[in-house]
């Protein structure tokens, strides 16, 4: 792996230096192609702004490797400017101006989270400057008319509505009693919505629907209402910290529900962190590396986790994949559209319709994915210990048969 810039690289920042006309030269030093990139690397969301990190830098390696990308007959390679906005969305809307109005990059790659990225869309689209971003999932993005933001990623309230439909379909078609618990982030009241919209849709009936503390690190309240009235799924949303926490308390207050769906589990390695007590975890997930999609550059899943995990020493969460995913989406961009000319490049993101190692990806006018469903992988462990993520929902893709109901405690 190359060692990569963390701050400001140094063909960005002699054009910054020496340029008379910083905007005109950022956008494109020599054969570089600058993008910027505003990432989690503090705060609370620092493990998985790693994550995209490490997802963008593998994917510039490997396309300047293999040719990188060809415009008006040229070839040229890209290199990301980074900023550590620390988790923080007034940090970040700052960065981006600062790496638009001061560092001249014309071309912005999408920093983690719904929240961040809410605060820097307006910034992006002020100045005219196309986004591809691909941890941003929050529905509120694609309403709100944006022309320059482009999403690889399914929007946050399709991530958990497939266990509502997955629990329905198992209870012979009758609703299912549902608790909930979220952080108050703007990504998990999106997923909040999809769950509401679900219950409805299915005939379900919502009986806790609880925030999750500021800090994540407590939710015995909930769970001790969850013991008290027994409902069929509990629903949890509160990134990789939440997740950590929701599997903690389970297991200490031997907490049995039949079903237990929860969005970034896979970030947060749950079995790495506690073994057998993440068993039967359902996992919301943009992406497995066991689904069969292809791409030039990375052949499929299961070829980019062992590339990805020979590089950086652990297997590839989504966010990495689909972090990976937006650089291809750039480079055939560019490549169609064969200018640097902003508006151009905007129209070309807008007719994307390709597929990727991720998935297929494909624009909504609001700049969502509209061309790759969510999945459902559930942690399964063995006798002794090993678990494993496996594809079990919607169960007409399922690669595994899902375990339900979920062994009690008792029974383990």
């Amino acid at each position: 792996m190359k060692i990569k810039n963390i701050i400001v690289t140094f063909v960005s920042a002699l054009a910054i230096l020496f340029s008379t006309s910083v905007v005109s030269l950022a956008k494109v030093v020599g054969d570089k192609i600058i993008l910027g990139a505003a990432i989690s690397l503090t705060g609370k969301y620092s493990s998985n702004g790693v994550h995209t990190q490490n997802g963008y830098n593998m994917a510039v390696d490997r396309i300047n490797e293999m040719g990188g990308i060809k415009v008006g007959g040229k070839t040229y390679k890209f290199d990301i400017i980074y900023y550590d906005d620390e988790s923080n969305p007034k940090r970040a809307a700052q960065l981006a101006e600062r790496l638009i109005s001061q560092d001249g990059v014309e071309f912005m790659l999408g920093p983690y989270s719904s929240g961040l990225t809410k605060a820097i869309a307006p910034v992006t689209e002020k100045y005219g400057v196309p986004m591809v971003e691909a941890n941003g999932a929050s529905r509120s993005l694609f309403t709100k008319g944006y022309k320059y933001l482009f999403a690889v990623l399914a929007p946050a309230n399709l991530y958990l509505d497939v266990a509502i439909e997955t629990a329905v379909e198992l209870n012979g078609g009758k609703g299912v009693r549902i608790a909930q618990a979220f952080e108050q982030d703007a990504f998990s009241q999106d997923v909040r919505l999809g769950i509401l919209d679900a219950a409805e849709r299915t005939g379900s009936k919502i009986i806790i629907d609880d925030k999750l503390p500021k800090e994540l690190n407590d939710m015995a309240a909930t769970l001790a209402k969850v013991k008290a009235v027994k409902p069929d799924v509990l629903v949890v949303s509160g990134h990789t910290k939440g997740a950590l926490t929701a599997i903690r308390q389970i297991a200490e207050m031997k907490v049995d529900v039949p079903m237990l769906a929860m969005t970034h589990c896979d970030a947060a390695k749950l079995s790495k962190q506690h073994g057998k007590n993440s068993q039967y975890a359902l996992c919301a997930s943009q992406w497995h590396k066991t689904l069969t999609y292809k791409d030039d550059f990375f052949k499929d899943g299961m070829t980019y986790a062992a590339d990805f995990e020979k590089l950086f020493g652990y297997d590839p969460p989504y966010q990495s994949a689909e972090s990976s995913a937006a650089l291809l989406v750039f480079k055939d961009a560019f490549e169609r559209a064969n200018t640097f000319d902003q508006k151009k490049v905007r129209d070309a993101l807008a007719d994307t319709n390709m597929q990727t190692f991720y998935g297929n990806i494909k624009f909504a006018e609001g700049g969502q994915n509209v061309d790759k469903p969510m999945v459902l992988f559930q942690v399964m462990c063995d006798d002794a210990g090993k678990c494993e993520n496996k594809v079990v929902a919607p169960l007409k893709w399922a690669s595994a048969e899902l375990i339900h109901p979920i062994p009690k405690w008792s029974e383990r």
